[in-house]
Formats: structure tokens, C-alpha cells, sequence
């Protein structure tokens, strides 16, 4: 009976250790129209660490095919079946906010990839449970909107996806350009999937604006700007951060040579003073992603992961110090813990967040860039 009895309360206690392990679930879409997003969002987690503060790390990844619907599915799986303790994802921002109610409902800590800041702001009882590793549009836009105005440009042009990342984008843009005393005199959306935008485009360069602004991501942003370069628009071209990959020049080419862009430093980590923190992390992201990948494979949207990564590397060792892995107080600890992160430095900003502001990045956090001979390179002035 002794022995029988201590080898039941030694499989107890090694399976207590295996309930321990950290689980973490990424949802990405690895493959539809916004895999050039998201596959580089996957390839990241295999360079994130398998251990933090002595315990092990688990990581489970699932695509979404580019689908919401897919994304709420995986989610449930991660939450019920897996019981993750935290959440890295999705990719795109109709997927981050369809997965809100699930991941609030759990209380369970999300750091989102996605652009769009509606899936943190305005804060509320779900969004206190998200954290956003990539430059609210706001940041941006005012980056792009003083880029405008300091070289003359008065009318804009605004081709946008016809979901709530397109939409979002036409609303803060729009305010701050009408702020700014820019016009938007032509207003046009498209299908992620849409093989053709020829009618939006000619309206906009109908409206004969001085400027067009892109509120797309991925391949298809590529779209729009290939149309209007088709129809002879010779006004500047802006995109959002949306499109800071060196897939974007691969995929346009010569068509969107000049494209104007504010976003993240990684994609010009070489061009920043050595005194910037943000460079070092950013090129150590490079050398981990392209020693595995192969060169030029670099992407700010895997940088986006990362960051998600290194924000959780502060944040588990404290919330350890709370509660046990695989517990509803782990999580909350944990959530607590990513609210109060300060001045962590990652691949594409630093991250500051408090209770009202869970995407935390400063100015520090974009800079100018254009295409110029087939890469991204700084804007010095």
C-alpha cells in the first residue's frame, strides 16, 4: 500500500509540475489574403523564449486562414481545450475585435499584432484585457499629417478596406487632417479580396487631390497605389503602417518606388544613432529572424510578436510571484503586471502603459520613411 501510495503522490506531484508550464496561444493568419502579415507573425514564435524565470514555456500556434470566424473558433479552442494563460494575436483587426468578448469573458491577458488602436481604445472593461504592440493610428497619423503639410499639400485622396481597420483609420486620420486644415475631397473603400479597385481609383484622381493616403495592409495595399500609378496619378502616395515590410517593395516593385510611410524603426534600424535604445533591440531581432529565415526575410509585422514576446519576459517573473501558472489569478496577475510595464524597450518602440493607455509608445516609437531603390530607407527631413 506504501509504495502504491507514493507513486500515486509522485504522479500527482509530476503532474502538477506539467499544469504548471506557461501555456501561451498565437493566432496568426498564416495563410489567405493577410498571410504576408501574419507568416512572419508565426515564424517569431519560434525565436521567443522557451523558458522564462526557470519555468517552461509552451507555445501553441493556430491559423486563422485570414477569417475572423477562424480566429473566434481557434480562440475558444486556445481558451477551453489548452486553458492558455495568455494570448498573442491575430493578425488583422477585424479578428482582434470579433475574439473580445471571449478573451474578457476569460480574463485572459491579449497582447494584440494589430494596427488599428479600436481594439484598446476607448478603454472599457473588455480592452482592460488587451495590450497592442503596434503604434496606435493616431501616432501615425500625425506623423504622416506633418509630413503633408510641411511640403504643401492642402487636398487629400483617402482609399480605405471597407471594415473597421479602413474605417477606424478614416476616423482618426480624418479628424486630425480636418485639424490640420487638410480636405479629404475623395473617400473610397475596397475588399481585402477585391482583385480590382479601377473605379475607386478613378474617382479619386477625378477629385484631382495633391495627395492620396492608403489605409490598406499587406499585399493587398498594393492594389490601390499599382492603379493609380496605372492611371498616371502624380501626386505623393502615403501608406499606413500597415505596409512596413520589405514584402510590400517585393510585391509592387517599381510601382511603389516613393511610397511615403510612417511606422515602426526596425525597417530603418541601420539608419538610427547608436544612441537610440530601440536600435540594438531591433537589430538583434534582425540577426534572430534572418540567421533562421535567410536574409531580407526580416518583417516590423514579426517585430510585432517580438515585442509581445519581450513584454511578457518582464511580466511573467512578476506575476509568479503571485499566483501559479494555469489559474485564474495567474492571469489576472499577469494582466496587472503588462498594465504596469514601463519603458520596456522592443524591436519597433517602448512601451509605457498605464490603466488607460495599454499600447504605451511615444514619438520614439515612428519615424518617416520612403521607398527609394527598393528598400525603406529614413526621411532625414
Amino acid at each position: 500500500m506504501l509504495s502504491r501510495f507514493s507513486l500515486l503522490a509522485a504522479l500527482l506531484v509530476l503532474a502538477g509540475v506539467a499544469q504548471a508550464d506557461i501555456k501561451i496561444g498565437v493566432v496568426a493568419s498564416s495563410t489567405g489574403p493577410t498571410a504576408v502579415v501574419g507568416i512572419p507573425q508565426k515564424n517569431t514564435v519560434a525565436l521567443l523564449p522557451n523558458e522564462i524565470a526557470g519555468q517552461k514555456i509552451e507555445y501553441i500556434v493556430l491559423d486563422d486562414a485570414s477569417d475572423p470566424t477562424n480566429a473566434v473558433t481557434g480562440v475558444k479552442k486556445l481558451l477551453a481545450e489548452h486553458k492558455v494563460d495568455a494570448l498573442i494575436g491575430p493578425t488583422t483587426t477585424p479578428a482582434a475585435l470579433a475574439i473580445l468578448d471571449f478573451v474578457a469573458e476569460s480574463k485572459t491577458p491579449l497582447l494584440t499584432t494589430v494596427g488599428s488602436s479600436s481594439v484598446v481604445l476607448p478603454m472599457d472593461d473588455k480592452k482592460k484585457w488587451v495590450f497592442k504592440t503596434t503604434q496606435n493610428d493616431d501616432l501615425i497619423a500625425e506623423a504622416v499629417i506633418a509630413h503633408m503639410t510641411a511640403n504643401g499639400v492642402k487636398t487629400l485622396g483617402f482609399i480605405g478596406f471597407n471594415d473597421p481597420y479602413g474605417e477606424n483609420w478614416f476616423k482618426v486620420f480624418g479628424g486630425l487632417a480636418e485639424k490640420a486644415g487638410l480636405s479629404i475631397i475623395a473617400n473610397e473603400r475596397f475588399s481585402r479580396t477585391d482583385q480590382s479597385v479601377t473605379g475607386q481609383v478613378l474617382k479619386v484622381i477625378a477629385a484631382r487631390p495633391d495627395a492620396v493616403f492608403i489605409a490598406a495592409t499587406g499585399g493587398p495595399a498594393v492594389l490601390p497605389q499599382a492603379g493609380l500609378q496605372e492611371k498616371g496619378y502624380k501626386g505623393r502616395i502615403y501608406q499606413t503602417h500597415g505596409v512596413a515590410t520589405n514584402d510590400f517593395i517585393r510585391l509592387g516593385g517599381k510601382v511603389v518606388e516613393g511610397t511615403l510611410m510612417a511606422g515602426g524603426p526596425l525597417l530603418a534600424a541601420d539608419d538610427l544613432p547608436n544612441s537610440n535604445p530601440i536600435k540594438a533591440v531591433a537589430l538583434g531581432y534582425i540577426k534572430a529572424y534572418e540567421g533562421r529565415y535567410g536574409v531580407g526575410t526580416m518583417s516590423t509585422f514579426g517585430a510585432n510578436t517580438w515585442d509581445a514576446g519581450l513584454l511578457l519576459q518582464k511580466a511573467i517573473p512578476l506575476a509568479l510571484k503571485k499566483a501559479k501558472p494555469g489559474t485564474p489569478e495567474f492571469r489576472i496577475a499577469l494582466r496587472d503586471v503588462l498594465e504596469q510595464s514601463k519603458e520596456v524597450v522592443g524591436a519597433q518602440g517602448v512601451f509605457n502603459m498605464t490603466a488607460q493607455n495599454h499600447n504605451g509608445m511615444d514619438q520614439r516609437s515612428r519615424v518617416m520613411m520612403t521607398v527609394k531603390g527598393g528598400k525603406w530607407v529614413l526621411l532625414k527631413d
